[in-house]
């Protein structure tokens, strides 16, 4: 590919790419992915910019992924992280390919830590001021995080942040006996209840482009995920 044409892939990408820049691009044939890879690379050496090796990498991922690799006597399609969310080859109830995500267990983990902290801080706060706090903290996670196949990992997080509520509850008082019973019906008062806020990626690609297929299937393809330093 000449100069030209590597200067036309990425700008039609429509943004400058600053110092720390993560994407991901999808492919159907695995040489469209490694051309536009090493199209990327040199576009980037002009900028003085270069990927990261730690965070690039060329994966298999898709609707014919699992069966290809399991024709060459390999595993389960790799899963890559993405903005908070692990995205993984899975599977609908009908045993249909299903683009599934995951929040990061990691990311979590921070959170719920920053939230135990942060309830220690106002432990002898009234118990309205807490649940009102406690209501922002987890409708701003639910904003995010609410994507389908993700409920199982938003009921954790209200499950956990109730318990870190109730223990927090009991240290201001020895004689205190916050029940689970009495937790939840705090929770049930203050917390709001988990639930998919977020369309399927399909249903909101179909928004963006009126002439787009809703049934039509997510074809196999090579993703080239990295990032820039």
């Amino acid at each position: 590919m000449s100069g030209d044409v590597h200067v036309r892939i990425c700008e039609r990408l429509g943004v400058r790419f600053p110092r720390a820049t993560r994407l991901v691009v999808g492919f159907q044939h695995e040489a469209d992915a490694r051309l536009f890879w090493e199209a990327m690379r040199l576009r980037f050496e002009q900028f003085s910019l270069a990927l990261r090796p730690d965070k690039t990498r060329l994966l298999e991922f898709g609707r014919m992924a699992a069966v290809n690799r399991q024709r060459r006597g390999l595993g389960k399609p790799e899963t890559f992280a993405f903005l908070g969310f692990i995205f993984i080859c899975g599977k609908s109830r009908r045993g249909a390919f299903q683009l599934q995500r995951k929040t990061r267990r990691d990311r979590m983990r921070l959170k719920l830590q920053e939230i135990k902290r942060q309830l220690r801080e106002r432990m002898h706060d009234p118990i309205p001021e807490q649940g009102r706090w406690l209501k922002q903290v987890a409708a701003g996670f639910f904003a995010y995080h609410a994507v389908p196949t993700n409920a199982k990992a938003l009921c954790a997080f209200r499950h956990d942040i109730t318990d870190f509520w109730r223990r927090t509850l009991r240290r201001r008082s020895q004689k205190d006996r916050m029940t689970w019973a009495r937790i939840t019906k705090l929770a049930d008062a203050w917390l709001p209840q988990p639930r998919i806020l977020h369309p399927w990626p399909d249903q909101r690609f179909a928004v963006t482009h009126p002439r787009w297929e809703p049934n039509a299937r997510i074809g196999h393809v090579r993703i080239c995920a990295g990032g820039i330093r």
